[in-house]
Order: structure tokens, then C-alpha cells, then sequence
């Protein structure tokens, strides 16, 4: 396996990676006896906690990672993309994760929201955790102290992600407008603070504890929202009665 993806499946056992998916968990809500799609799966760690009560189907093109993927848990994995998507028929899922996986195809973006669109259920929701503009430069500025790279940010420039490449920051408003098929009905911030302090304080004992109550209390107000490095959107089809 790359050094790249090595070093991103050992960090799983950190404490600011378990904070990561306890806050995301934690947002989506306790799921049981739901059909769901895990869409950019990864090493599937959303797809493993889900499948322990619902039933899972994982879709990640990365085959490195597929073969080194957490599976105490039965699930569908497949190996493949946005194509893969078109053997699942209308609403055949309750629920829909996909999350930092926009950033980097940006030519497929709307093909991909337009298919949740079409598989999600009329009582299900889409799950789309995204990387914030804000956030980005909080974290270069004030944890990096990083001035050129922030300078560049703010004048356009892009992040790039050794292992997945160059972030194209988004606007999920101006997808959702240019679809129309699901709208937004909740989003939340997601590594508002924990991104901002040294690395020596998260290996303190009680620290993600801490932290998750502090970001818990935060998670949903629009000034903290607007700073967190991570925004975590909830989308619902726009259901039409005569759908």
C-alpha cells in the first residue's frame, strides 16, 4: 500500500480521527433496519459501524483501500464509481453517506448529487460531509501559522490532499440550485475547534471527551458553522405530489 494511504489507515487509532467519526456518527443519528449507501467508502469505517444494524452497500473505486478495509461487520463492498451507481433502482436506499468525496471530482459532482437524488427514498436523507473555505484558512493561519499558503487560499488558490490530490472547494447551495431534486434541512459544523490546538493536547486522557462536549454544544449554531474545517450537510428530496 502507498505510504500515503498507510499513514492515513494508521491514523484511525488517534484520538482526533475517533473524535472525527463519533461527531459524524453522533449527527447522523442512531440508524436501525435502514438500507444504505456508503458512496466513496474508503477504508470503511462509516460502512463497518453502520452495517452493525442496518444493511450496507459500500462503493469505493480505491482497490488499495477496499483490501485493507475494517469488515467485523457484514456489508456489500464494490469496487467502482459513479457508474456503479445505475445498477441500484429508484429509491432503493433510506439513507445516503457521502462524505469528502465532492472536493475531488469536481467534473462528476452534480451527475453524483442528481443520482442520490434518484436513489434515495421519499423519507430518506443524503449525508454530505464537505470541506469548508473557512475552516481551511482557520487551520493554516492560527494551527499552521502558515501566512503565505492562507494568503494564497484567500487569493483563490487551492488545498491539495496528498493522498485524494487538490480540494476544489464548493458551494453546495449552487449545486442544490442547479438540480433541484433534494434541498438542505440541517447542517452542522464539523472540527470547529480541535483542528486549532496543538497535537500534545489530544493525548491527554480526557481529552476527546472533553472536546466532543464543547464541539457537541457548538455543532449547530451558524457562527460556529461558518468557521468549522468541516461542514456536514443533511439533504431530503424535494417530493412532489404527483412523483
Amino acid at each position: 500500500m502507498k505510504a500515503s494511504l498507510q499513514n492515513y489507515l494508521d491514523q484511525w487509532e488517534s484520538p482526533w480521527m475517533q473524535l472525527y467519526y463519533r461527531m459524524v456518527w453522533a449527527q447522523v443519528g442512531q440508524l436501525e433496519g435502514q438500507k444504505i449507501l456508503d458512496f466513496g467508502s474508503g477504508f470503511g469505517w462509516n460502512a463497518n459501524h453502520f452495517a452493525a444494524q442496518n444493511e450496507v452497500v459500500a462503493v469505493e473505486p480505491n482497490l488499495e483501500m477496499v483490501e485493507n478495509r475494517q469488515q467485523e461487520n457484514t456489508y456489500e463492498q464494490i469496487v467502482g464509481g459513479l457508474s456503479a451507481l445505475s445498477a441500484f433502482s429508484n429509491g432503493s436506499f433510506d439513507v445516503i453517506l457521502c462524505h469528502n468525496v465532492f472536493e475531488y471530482a469536481p467534473k462528476e459532482r452534480l451527475a453524483m448529487l442528481r443520482e442520490f437524488a434518484r436513489l434515495i427514498s421519499k423519507e430518506g436523507f443524503i449525508s454530505i460531509v464537505k470541506h469548508n473555505h473557512a475552516g481551511a484558512l482557520m487551520q493554516k493561519i492560527v494551527f499552521e501559522n502558515a501566512l503565505d499558503e492562507a494568503y494564497a487560499l484567500l487569493r483563490g488558490a487551492s488545498k491539495v490532499n496528498q493522498m485524494f490530490g487538490k480540494i476544489h472547494y464548493y458551494d453546495i447551495a449552487t449545486m442544490l440550485e442547479a438540480d433541484g431534486a433534494v434541498s438542505t434541512f440541517k447542517t452542522y459544523g464539523l472540527r470547529t475547534f480541535w483542528a486549532l490546538q496543538p497535537n500534545e493536547f489530544k493525548i491527554e486522557t480526557d481529552w476527546a471527551d472533553k472536546m466532543f462536549k464543547v464541539e457537541w454544544e457548538v455543532c449547530d449554531k451558524p457562527e460556529f458553522i461558518a468557521l468549522s474545517f468541516f461542514n456536514h450537510v443533511l439533504l431530503r428530496k424535494n417530493n412532489d405530489e404527483n412523483s
